[in-house]
């Protein structure tokens, strides 16, 4: 728990720095943007600026690739094996290329940065303890839950987030470790920047049971727009890896929209957080939220396509909120629905979204809650969160995150020669996994991996050849560093469950 604490304030203080130089960039580009306005001479010199910005933010890309994109993959790469990130360059590297793509007006969020800096904040801490390469990776995953919590004054989705997504299992010594790192870099920024939630939506009421197949259509809906967001993410990058070689010329084109957004639909730059307010406020029409909808889907995918430092996870969020915010509207115009139920809508709709993207919908339930401080809608949050997260497993889309990690790893997954040190990995036994019900000895284990032990409960149990694998028991694995990454992947197909 030291550890996760010095963890934890290491990556506190660089996101919550981190936070306080995008909220600066996000001011200063809308006062620029407002004082152009009308001012030809000014105008020019802005979008020389812009493309001052667009060099700038290539060559920093270029020095130091793994600071390109969200930085999530990056950070679930390292935990793999298959990546090892210099974490003092990623941090320099990152904190500035973000701010200034915030300051050029893209559609990118801090979410993943805040992640992948803190990541390396706790690598930082690792090296400078000179701990093992196991409990390296622990403090790798107690720096990126306190770097969402951090970002969005999100403790507990920190915690869940780096346990479903980065870190892959749960238990009791990880939990308590990655807690104690994100309640510390909470408190530390909520010290600083006060504890209010970051959506601001009045919700007085839940939904009525009467309505709720409005949610599973609502479900639907998000899932099959995940699917199409990811397909168009990964679309526009193989666009970009095509026609524009180098990180400069990337650059320059989301860069360059960004100027001509700024002349004539300026509430489509950045984060996207005066849009949310928008919503939070009423009066959007349905046709201008769709608009908005398809201005912010395209601008979000070129942005991120173009390997920008920036994330994904606010800007979809804001596409959730759109999309829910329509069709909430639809829902009250068309079939008479109470037009308050419309912020539930929006609200439903933004871990709808998340989840048929990251595919995390714990962490997208949970964040909900904790970034609009509303805990009423846990049922319909549940219902539409498993709606999209089905639709879109059956369109037969990968999460957004695994896509985005292998194409950074491919061509990179040879192991080196020589040895390296040996880690401990941990994988659970799922319900329905091919190891379940399985003696030991009827495992095919993968080659170079030793089985250490097996934890079920307070129990650790020393694996005999017949011993019988139960659904939740914890494997406790070795191998050699340079067998990690392959070892892993091994692993997760013996322990996977088939959904089709």
């Amino acid at each position: 728990m030291g550890e996760g604490i010095l963890v934890g304030i290491a990556a506190g203080v660089v996101v919550l720095l981190y936070r306080l130089c995008l909220e600066q960039a996000g001011e200063w580009l809308f006062r620029i943007v407002s004082f152009i306005k009308g001012k030809p001479l000014y105008v020019i010199a802005w979008f020389l600026a812009l493309f001052f910005l667009a060099v700038l933010a290539g060559k920093l890309v270029a020095l130091e690739p793994m600071a390109s994109g969200s930085g999530i993959p990056q950070v679930e790469g390292e935990m793999q094996g298959s990546i090892n990130q210099t974490w003092y360059r990623v941090l320099w590297t990152k904190f500035l290329g973000g701010s200034l793509c915030m300051l050029g007006g893209l559609a990118l969020g801090r979410e993943g940065p805040s992640i992948q800096l803190g990541a390396m904040a706790g690598k930082g801490v690792a090296k400078g303890l000179d701990v093992g390469k196991t409990e390296e990776k622990f403090l790798l995953t107690c720096g990126a839950s306190a770097g969402l919590s951090a970002a969005f004054h999100a403790p507990l989705a920190g915690v869940m987030f780096s346990l479903e997504e980065i870190h892959k299992n749960f238990s009791v010594s990880v939990l308590l470790s990655v807690m104690t790192a994100s309640l510390t870099a909470d408190f530390l920024c909520s010290s600083i920047l006060g504890v209010h939630s970051v959506f601001r939506f009045q919700v007085t009421r839940a939904i009525p049971l009467e309505n709720y197949w409005l949610l599973l259509l609502l479900g639907i809906v998000l899932g099959a727009g995940g699917v199409l967001y990811n397909h168009g993410t990964l679309k526009v990058q193989e666009w970009y890896g095509r026609t524009l070689k180098t990180p400069v010329k990337k650059m320059l084109l989301p860069f360059l929209l960004s100027g001509l957004l700024a002349l004539w639909v300026p509430e489509l730059l950045g984060s996207g957080q005066k849009l949310i307010d928008s919503l939070a406020g009423g009066g959007l029409t349905v046709g201008v939220m769709l608009l908005f909808l398809v201005g912010r889907f395209l601008f979000s995918t070129f942005s991120f396509g173009s390997g920008a430092p920036g994330g994904i996870f606010f800007p979809l969020l804001v596409l959730g909120a759109l999309l829910g915010g329509a069709f909430g509207t639809i829902c009250h115009q068309l079939l008479g629905l109470d037009g308050s139920y419309i912020s539930n809508f929006i609200i439903l709709a933004m871990a709808g979204y998340f989840t048929a993207i990251v595919r995390a919908p714990l962490t997208g339930i949970i964040l909900i809650f904790e970034m609009t401080g509303s805990m009423s809608q846990l049922l319909s949050l549940a219902v539409v969160s498993v709606a999209a997260y089905v639709t879109a497993e059956l369109l037969g889309s990968k999460p957004i995150y695994e896509s985005l990690l292998e194409r950074i790893v491919k061509g990179r997954t040879k192991a080196p020669a020589e040895e390296g040190e040996k880690l401990l990995t941990q994988f659970v036994v799922e319900q329905g996994g091919a190891m379940e019900g399985k003696q030991v000895a009827e495992v095919p284990w993968p080659d170079n991996c030793l089985l250490i032990s097996i934890k079920r409960g307070t129990e650790e149990i020393i694996p005999k050849g017949k011993t019988r694998l139960v659904t939740g028991d914890l494997i406790v694995t070795m191998c050699d560093e340079r067998d990690a990454p392959w070892i892993r992947t091994q692993m997760e197909a013996l322990n996977r469950v088939n959904f089709h």
